[in-house]
């Protein structure tokens, strides 16, 4: 038999597919295999290891990825003492840590425990059962096979965007993913959402030079605007330093304007940019390629055991934000961190410690 059958590689090199390409090196097996290396996949590897367990991290984009696309200097809504993971102090003088210090911490906190982690290498697929994983991988154009007895997905919800649905979305100038305001000076900006991110990006925009107009569909900001920003934000629509339409939505994209629906009638304005923070959402044809199966709720909340995490499928379990699924504002780094235990526990163990996880401390998050 042509050795190349096996695994699709010519001339019986098994580094070489068909199509020309590598595969990568083949990894030993691991206990446990976490798909996402946030905060709450880094906790997991962490709680494994402790429990005598091999991890191994797997994550298509950067350390700590959701982070790294915050807005540039953002500070974050929590303390540090509640987004520690694995016992180790947040060392900070700051009352809330800064994007760029949480960044540095996980990084320190992956070197301490020295986690394996295979960065920028995509999870496209799982087959096996309980004890038998193999989830494989692409990382740019080259396969990989990862042998595992179980699999935790960590994934959060940051990846995909919720869409307006307007025609145009996809031109530069509609952006889901602030980062600064500086390229919005002298620009014309409509912020579109009612949550921290849409209040806290037209504040700055308007302070670095922009004309910003707010627009959210419901009538008034949501109560979960933090107690610092929402006085500002009120403030500057009460003199007239950004306009505001409540009860509204945008429904066209033209060539330098926006038109809006609003409880007056249509109202069509200029415009140079759209800053869509319109919340996001996980990502569900992902959890289908994993056998993952969702409830018929408003939630579409992923099936699992909730105290264990564990999901019909025996050895497939789900971490932090997933677990809530369309309610991204129930499942956090400061709560869903503890899910590390719980899953640890199980696989160690064979059942996960009795606690009550909504003794644990809440908050309301974006």
């Amino acid at each position: 038999m042509d050795p190349s059958a096996a695994d699709g590689s010519p001339g019986g090199d098994p580094g070489i597919r068909a199509d020309g390409s590598t595969n990568l090196p083949t990894s030993p097996s691991v206990d446990v295999l976490v798909i996402g290396a946030g905060p709450v996949g880094l906790a997991c590897a962490i709680e494994a290891n402790r429990r005598g367990l091999t991890a191994r991290v797997i994550d298509k984009g950067a350390l700590v990825n959701s982070i790294v696309g915050y807005p540039n200097r953002m500070e974050l809504f929590s303390t540090p003492e509640l987004i520690e993971i694995g016992g180790h102090p947040f060392a900070t003088t700051r009352y809330k840590p800064t994007r760029e210090e949480a960044i540095d911490y996980y990084r320190g906190v992956a070197r301490a425990e020295a986690l394996d982690l295979r960065l920028y290498e995509r999870v496209v697929g799982l087959e096996g059962q309980l004890d038998h994983f193999t989830v494989a991988t692409d990382k740019g154009g080259r396969r990989g096979a990862h042998r595992c007895r179980r699999v935790v997905v960590a994934t959060g919800f940051f990846d995909i965007p919720n869409r307006l649905g307007l025609e145009g979305e996809s031109e530069p100038r509609v952006v889901h993913y602030y980062k600064e305001p500086y390229a919005y000076t002298g620009q014309r900006v409509a912020v579109v959402g009612g949550k921290n991110s849409a209040v806290k990006a037209a504040l700055d925009c308007y302070r670095n030079g922009a004309e910003v107009t707010l627009i959210h569909r419901g009538g008034s900001l949501t109560s979960s605007v933090k107690y610092w920003l929402r006085p500002d934000i009120e403030n500057r629509i009460k003199e007239g330093s950004i306009s505001a339409y409540f009860q509204s939505r945008l429904t066209a994209l033209e060539e330098g304007a926006v038109r809006l629906e609003t409880p007056d009638g249509e109202v069509r304005i200029g415009n140079d940019f759209v800053l869509a923070m319109t919340g996001y959402r996980p990502d569900y044809s992902f959890f289908e390629k994993l056998g993952i199966d969702i409830e018929e709720d408003r939630a579409r909340t992923p099936i699992h055991d909730p105290v264990s995490f564990e999901t019909p499928r025996p050895g497939l379990y789900l971490a932090g934000t997933v677990c809530g699924g369309l309610a991204t504002s129930r499942w956090f780094i400061e709560n869903g961190r503890h899910h590390a235990q719980q899953i640890a526990a199980h696989i160690a163990d064979g059942r996960a410690p009795d606690v009550d996880l909504k003794a644990q401390h809440w908050k309301t998050a974006e």
